[in-house]
């Protein structure tokens, strides 16, 4: 495919964590594109120079109109959302409006402009607790909180828009996204995050006096929980293969995993952390959170197999690496400019 021949790609939630590493593998691999992003929870200095950036919402239908008219839209890449999990079962409105309500407007808007490709930023919380080891795309899904619901909601919608509409989509369920960019461009910036290699790479650079470990009595070989971590350049590579393959077939889309099929422990990714770090964290045990799994692995067999995806940064240490890189960077970034949010 021509750079000629590329199709402009809106990215919303582009100066959030993962939607700003997608921006970066679009513009590496020559591909023109476009953000929008209310800044609720993202940062403008996560948006490269250069790309067209829209501060605003993806349920603004004149905004959108606007913004396909400019770029002349050819795909969307929709990451915007909210995704703290606890916070949508206190808060489960919220979620419904960000993310079924709000993504059910940007669909709205797509097919009235004629955007004829779709990849949606979906989660392995549509599973739930599964009941098999490795998860592949036809275990039950089954969520048990407002947020793995408010992904199927709209999965289902880009499903039956797909059957009516002349538009196609790839639909990919992340498993645990860590790590930064390799070249220290960009990384995860929320302050208070929940992710557990970010949590740990903050203690050992003395950001958090402990880690929390939640639950030590799960059904697993040390007693925490074990999860599929992939690398966040890595997925962000798998949208572009998935792009790709939306435009060579236009009319088939595609439902995938996004995992690397290898689980860690909660305690083997502390150590990892203690050994690149050269640390030794403080752990802090507390009771079990209501609704973990005692372990949730990818079968990735069905993205590797349908795009020839290979991942770059299957290592758990080198995702710490990364991580503690773009850590230290955001520590100079935040010293240098006390607001990083502008």
């Amino acid at each position: 495919m021509t750079l000629h021949s590329k199709p402009s790609v809106l990215v919303t939630g582009g100066a959030g964590y993962i939607g700003s590493h997608a921006v970066l593998a679009l513009k590496d691999a020559g591909w023109p594109v476009a953000v929008i992003d209310n800044l609720s929870t993202g940062f403008r200095f996560a948006i490269p120079d250069g790309v067209p950036f829209y501060d605003g919402d993806i349920e603004d239908a004149v905004l959108l109109t606007r913004i396909f008219s400019e770029q002349a839209t050819g795909a969307i890449m929709h990451f915007a959302g909210s995704i703290i999990v606890p916070e949508s079962v206190t808060d489960p409105l919220k979620y419904y409006h960000n993310n079924t309500a709000k993504s059910r407007a940007l669909i709205a808007g797509a097919v009235t402009a004629g955007v004829r490709h779709f990849i949606f930023s979906s989660t392995a919380a549509v599973y739930g607790i599964p009941a098999v080891a490795a998860v592949d795309e036809n275990t039950p899904q089954r969520p048990i909180n407002p947020y793995g619901w408010s992904k199927l909601m709209t999965e289902r919608m880009l499903a039956d828009v797909a059957t009516a509409h002349p538009i196609n989509y790839g639909v990919l369920r992340y498993f645990n996204v860590a790590g930064a960019d390799p070249q220290a461009r960009g990384g995860q910036s929320t302050a208070g995050a929940t992710h557990l290699i970010k949590v740990g790479v903050e203690a050992a650079l003395g950001l958090r006096e402990a880690v929390s470990v939640f639950g030590t009595d799960y059904a697993t070989a040390d007693g925490t929980g074990v999860r599929d971590y992939i690398h966040v350049s890595d997925l962000a590579a798998a949208h572009v293969l998935t792009l790709e393959a939306l435009i060579a077939n236009p009319s088939h889309s595609l439902t995938m995993n996004c995992g690397y099929g290898r689980g860690f422990s909660v305690n083997e990714v502390l150590d990892a952390v203690d050994r690149v770090t050269n640390r030794q964290l403080v752990r802090r045990l507390e009771p079990r959170r209501a609704g973990d799994p005692d372990s949730l692995i990818a079968d990735s067999r069905h993205l590797r197999g349908t795009l020839g995806w290979e991942p770059a940064h299957a290592d758990l240490d080198t995702i710490i690496a990364h991580a503690l890189g773009w850590e230290r960077k955001l520590a100079d970034l935040r010293r240098s400019d006390g607001d990083t949010s502008s």
